[in-house]
């Protein structure tokens, strides 16, 4: 069981912090992205959001200082999710639909966020 727990935890973590790497390996695109979508200062944003996501993702996957890590995820999953998947403010069908999965795929890792914030720690297989 520790095991399959230490393999979703690389996996959870993982994503984010490849997401968040993404951010600054992309940074014009996702700031243009952002621009579109009328976020305030998105070059800015792109910054901190990567940030946020690198360090939730890498709490997540040593198991230091999970609930910052987590908090941090969260945070970001949940404004991202308003401000740049609003799937309910897009005209073209096939842009809505894709749109609605990233929403709700957001929601799911949200969703497993909060999940592990229930889990008590340390964790087995923690750098501490």
């Amino acid at each position: 069981m520790e095991l399959t727990f230490l393999i979703g935890r690389i996996l959870y973590g993982g994503f984010f912090i490849v997401m968040g790497m993404n951010h600054f390996t992309k940074f014009a695109a996702l700031a243009g992205y952002a621009s579109s979508k009328r976020v305030p200062f998105p070059s800015v944003a792109v910054v901190v959001t990567g940030l946020m996501i690198v360090f939730g993702g890498l709490g997540i996957v040593t198991g230091v200082y999970v609930q910052l890590a987590v908090l941090f995820i969260v945070i970001f999953l949940f404004f991202v999710s308003i401000m740049m998947h609003n799937f309910w403010a897009v005209l073209d069908e096939q842009e809505k639909m894709l749109q609605m999965v990233h929403f709700l795929k957001n929601m799911a890792l949200l969703g497993a966020g909060l999940m592990i914030l229930s889990i008590p720690g340390p964790w087995s297989y923690g750098i501490f």
